[in-house]
Order: structure tokens, then C-alpha cells, then sequence
């Protein structure tokens, strides 16, 4: 979790009182934050201000600066309402190229206008940035925000994607003017590498850098790497125009939402955010961001109490939820249930169970029943389905004195294909898009590289080698929002002086009797019953031609076999390329058929 070092009496200003650090610990503990460390004694000596560091939920963005912290704090203490956060007339508009589909598709915009910086909330907007950057936008791979002096530059600004030689601008805090090209090698310099260099691999391979103009083609941005020097701010900055550019629409909402929402506060008309047209140039929508409107939520009322273990009123848990920055009142539609209104501020409430662990807090975690009360709850846990079924195979593998493996989920490129003797046709393999050594460049869709380097290993052990192993693999899956899916296989390895193909097949038998699984001999056009049979497949080259099969499975009666793995005696080839000089036989299964 996320730790933040804030000013210690700052901090106490803001919240109308000097706590000693036990009264403050406890306020932290009941809020559901951690103080991790007072620096008021190493500060005495160094002659430096006194910080706090306190540790936070990786979820609750809004209290990665000191004004989300002493406004939560101040709401939580019943001390502060709410804020209110007003939207201005929009005067100019953000248009997005049609180009900028090939590095980073999205962005975002907004302005803070008329704003008033010190130097403490000047660092503070800046170290906000930092935090998100580095927390939520994932290093600025999934995010990058930018800040600039508005009345340095002319809308309406432009969003678009330019070969690298195009882009021609002054960095930040730089003097020389640069090409997109030079400006990459400048900042893969060993002077740059541990700052903006640690960026750019994130843009370097791609044929087009994303890029941020006003409309006299004046570079505003180089997202993710730098701002222009032509538009820095500064604490003498009156008006700001913050742009978001991101691979994910959510999160590129979510980080502007939590910069307008924490620094709004600072201008003339308090909490106040003049937002920006979004225009998409190539299909001709618009929209309109940020967002302050609340999101309404309905929680059933009886499902708080009984999680809790309390009986308390709606006017009882309203008045918990308010201290979270949470609204509540009785549905009209329902008596039971609670419409609960959400401030922009609040992302990180998904679910009716977030509403009730801030219920929770707002009573006090000390407060909550304790013993006879909660005896009506079920706290006991129980295993997944999948993870009771890979036990089964755990067992029966174990059984059969097979020695169980547990291999790294990661691999090399070569290892999950090339060496395999398969082609990788990029629909399957989930790849690291920036690693750190050739030896993890994919997550594994077959059991069989880990099973093999493990061999590896251990080549010098008394033969035969027997050895399996009950683990996750990935696909891609462009369908889903995660574009990928984890899969539970089981896969077994025989190695020794000759391939043991009869070896590897009992295994397969024996495993199959564990799951009252009946062999098919005649598995043709009459055949109906459940049960499993083989059958020879030469299209997987990791196995010796003809030497090869497919497991196929018939789950229910009538019902129509599929495959669900396949087995055979590994390829010379594939032995080699692992530097394993014995022979083998291997079996895998998807062991998500006997869910």
C-alpha cells in the first residue's frame, strides 16, 4: 500500500488540532488508515519540519495529498461537509486525432481556473501527480497527465499522433529544442536513465509518439514522457489546463476526477472545475469531462445490519456513511433499501460490500458487536471448486509416486514456442510488454517449459525422472475486459531412458479412475456413454510423428466429446533444445472439464 509523507503541523491546522501521535494513531486505526512513522524526533535534529508518514488503502486515491487526507478526516470527525464541486461553461475543447488509435487512444481534459497556489499546495499538486503516476497509472503506462499555464498557449488543443521527427519542442526545464527521435536518446542518457528515461520504453518502438498542440501547433506535451517548456507552471499560474492521455477511459477519468476534486479547493470560487469538450475527430462524438455528478447506489439495508451484526435505523447508518463522504436515504421505491449518493471523489466504491465496510468504520470497528451476536454470520471459508479438483489430481498424481513441481508462471519466448516446435500465431500468449529479461517474455500456456526446465535441473538424479505439476496457464481473449483468461491445467512428465509412452498412459488411466471416468475402446458413431479414449493427432510437432494424441472427453451421456488435452512421446528436438538427453513422454490436461 501506498505510504505518504505529509506536513505534521500542516496537517493538524487543517484538522483544528495538535493531536499527540497516540491520539492521532487511534484517529488513523479508526479511519482506516495506518501512521506509519512520526519524523518529529530525526526532524529536531536535522532542523527540518516534522513529517507524518502515513500508510493508505492502494484504492483511495483521493488520499494520496495532505487536502484529501484533512478533508476525510475533517468529514469523518464531523468537522467539514462534503464539498460540492460546480462545473463552469466550458471554453474550449480537446480534439482527438484519429491517429492517436495506435499508441494511446484516449484523453481527457480540464481547467482550474482562477487558482492560487502556495508554495506548500504548488508542491503538493505536483507530488499528487507523482503519486498517481506511480500508483494508478501504472508508471504512465496505462495513464500520463500533464499540467500547463493556459494562458501560455490557444485553444482549442489538439491530441494527436506524429512520426517522431515531426515533433519539435522544448522539454521541460531544457534549453535545446528536440525531435521526437532525439529527445528519446537524450533521455535514454545514464544522467536521464532513473528519471524520465525509466519512460521511454513505454513510446520509443512505436511508429507515431502521442502528442498535445494548441491550435497554433505550439507542443503543449509529449505524453508519457515531458511537458514543453513553453507552458510550464509556477506558483504565479492563475490558470491551469490539465490533459490526460491513457490506454484506459476509466482510469484516465478516474486520475482527472481526483486532480480536479483535490486542488479545485484553491480556486476564487471554491471547488469550481471548467471542464473541456472532448471531440473525436475521426467518428465526430463529444464528450464532456469531468464528471462531477454523484453515482447512486442502492445497498439493502438488512444486509449492512446483518454483516454487522448490529439493528441500527437508516437515519443511524446514514449518519455512519456520512462521516465516509457517503449520502444516504431510504429508496422510495423500497423501505429496505438505502440510496446511497457518491461523490467523484469515492472511485473506489464497486460494490453494495464497500458501502458496508464504511458503514463499518463510521460505527467503529471498536463498537461492532462482539461473540453471541455475530453467531448467526458464516465465517467459515471453503476451498474453490477448481481448487478441490486440482487436489484431486495432486493426490492421485502423488499416489502413483509422482513428485509435484511448482514452476514459474513466466517464460521466455522461445521456451513457451520455438523450443516446443510451435508457432506463435498471436492469438494466444499474453506478452510482457516491457521485460525485464529474455527469460520472461510470456505467461505460459502449456505446463510443459516449466516442466522441462525442472528436468533440466535435475538431469543428474537417478532415472527415471517423474515429476507433474497442477498450475494456472493464460490465454488471450479479446472478448473479455481483461483481454485474458487463467485456466487450470494438470501436466505430468516421464523421462528416462526410453520414452515410457505405456507409463505416461497409465498415469492418464489412473487419474481418470480417480474421477469415475470409464475408458472407451469403440469410441465411433455408436458410442454415447460417458468416458475418454485417445486418438492420434500428428498436428502437435512437439511430439514425435506418430507418437502423438489428443484426449478426448464425453462429460454426460449423449452429450458431444470434446478435447481436453493430449499426450505423447516428446520430440528429440524438444529434449535438445532444453538440454535434456533422455527420452520422454508427457501428458496435459484442462482440468476446468471436471468442474
Amino acid at each position: 500500500m501506498p505510504t505518504i509523507s505529509v506536513n505534521k503541523q500542516q496537517l493538524f491546522d487543517l484538522l483544528g488540532k495538535n493531536y499527540t501521535n497516540d491520539e492521532f494513531d487511534e484517529l488513523c486505526f479508526e479511519f482506516g488508515v495506518e501512521l506509519d512513522e512520526d519524523t518529529t524526533e530525526e526532524a529536531l535534529k536535522t532542523g527540518e519540519e516534522p513529517e507524518l508518514k502515513i500508510e493508505i488503502g492502494a484504492n483511495r486515491y483521493d488520499l494520496l495529498c495532505i487536502e484529501g487526507i484533512a478533508q476525510s478526516l475533517n468529514e469523518y470527525l464531523g468537522r467539514a461537509e462534503t464539498p460540492k464541486y460546480k462545473l463552469l461553461k466550458p471554453t474550449t475543447k480537446l480534439i482527438i486525432d484519429k491517429e492517436t488509435e495506435q499508441i494511446r487512444p484516449y484523453a481527457a481534459a480540464a481547467v482550474l481556473r482562477n487558482i492560487k497556489f502556495t508554495e506548500k499546495s504548488y508542491a503538493s499538486f505536483i507530488s499528487l501527480q507523482d503519486k498517481l503516476h506511480s500508483n494508478l497509472c501504472r508508471n504512465r503506462s496505462l495513464v500520463a497527465m500533464g499540467t500547463h499555464d493556459l494562458d501560455t498557449v490557444k485553444g482549442p488543443f489538439h491530441y494527436r499522433a506524429l512520426p517522431p521527427k515531426d515533433i519539435k519542442f522544448i522539454p521541460l526545464n531544457q534549453t535545446k529544442e528536440f525531435n521526437g527521435e532525439e529527445l528519446i536518446e537524450f533521455y535514454k542518457t545514464p544522467e536521464q536513465k532513473n528519471n524520465i528515461g525509466r519512460f521511454t520504453h513505454i513510446i520509443e518502438n512505436s511508429p507515431v509518439f502521442p502528442v498535445i498542440m494548441d491550435d497554433n501547433d505550439t507542443v503543449c506535451s509529449l505524453p508519457p514522457l515531458i511537458n514543453s517548456e513553453h507552458s510550464k507552471i509556477s506558483l504565479e499560474t492563475r490558470n491551469v489546463l490539465i490533459d490526460i492521455t491513457a490506454t484506459d477511459k476509466t482510469k484516465a477519468e478516474v486520475v482527472l476526477e481526483t486532480l480536479c476534486a483535490m486542488f479545485s479547493r484553491y480556486c476564487d470560487e471554491p471547488f469550481s472545475i471548467e471542464p473541456v469538450e472532448i471531440v473525436s475527430e475521426h467518428n465526430g462524438q463529444s464528450r464532456m469531462v469531468p464528471k462531477v455528478e454523484e453515482r447512486v447506489m442502492d445497498v439493502s439495508i438488512p444486509y449492512i445490519n446483518s454483516a454487522l451484526g448490529l439493528e441500527q435505523t437508516p437515519e443511524e447508518i446514514a449518519a455512519c456513511l456520512k462521516k465516509l463522504s457517503l449520502h444516504a436515504v431510504v429508496s422510495p421505491k423500497d423501505d429496505a433499501v438505502l440510496s446511497v449518493s457518491i461523490p467523484m471523489t469515492r472511485s473506489d466504491i464497486l460494490h453494495p460490500c464497500d458501502i458496508m465496510e464504511d458503514a463499518a468504520i463510521g460505527y467503529g470497528y471498536n463498537n461492532l458487536p462482539k461473540g453471541k451476536q455475530l453467531a448467526n454470520a458464516s465465517f467459515v471459508a471453503s476451498a474453490l471448486p477448481i481448487n478441490k479438483i486440482s487436489d484431486i489430481f495432486r493426490l492421485a498424481s502423488s499416489q502413483a509416486s509422482w513428485l509435484e513441481v511448482m514452476a514459474l508462471t513466466l517464460c521466455s519466448h522461445d521456451e513457451n514456442f520455438k523450443f516446443l516446435k510451435t508457432e506463435d500465431d498471436n492469438t494466444k500468449a499474453v506478452k510482457l510488454a516491457n521485460p525485464k529479461t529474455l527469460e520472461y517474455q510470456v505467461v505460459r500456456t502449456t505446463l510443459l517449459p516449466g516442466l522441462l526446465k525442472t528436468v533440466k535441473e535435475n538431469r543428474k538424479h537417478t532415472l527415471p525422472i517423474k515429476v507433474f505439476e497442477s498450475g494456472d496457464v493464460v490465454f488471450k481473449n479479446e472478448a473479455l475486459e481483461r483481454k485474458a483468461y487463467n485456466e487450470r491445467h494438470w501436466g505430468a512428465i516421464y523421462v528416462g531412458k526410453n520414452s515410457g509412452f505405456e507409463i505416461i498412459q497409465g498415469l492418464l488411466g489412473k487419474i481418470m479412475q480417480t474421477f469415475r471416468t470409464q475408458w472407451i475402446a469403440d469410441y465411433g458413431a455408436a458410442s454415447t456413454g460417458r468416458g475418454y479414449w485417445i486418438e492420434q493427432d500428428d498436428s502437435i510437432k512437439t511430439y514425435f510423428p506418430g507418437r502423438g494424441a489428443k484426449v478426448m472427453f464425453r462429460s454426460k451421456e449423449g452429450e458431444k466429446a470434446q478435447q481436453i488435452g493430449h499426450l505423447g512421446v516428446l520430440h528429440p528436438e524438444v529434449m535438445n533444445n532444453f538440454d535434456v538427453p533422455f527420452a520422454a513422454s508427457y501428458v496435459e490436461l484442462n482440468s476446468e472439464v471436471f468442474l
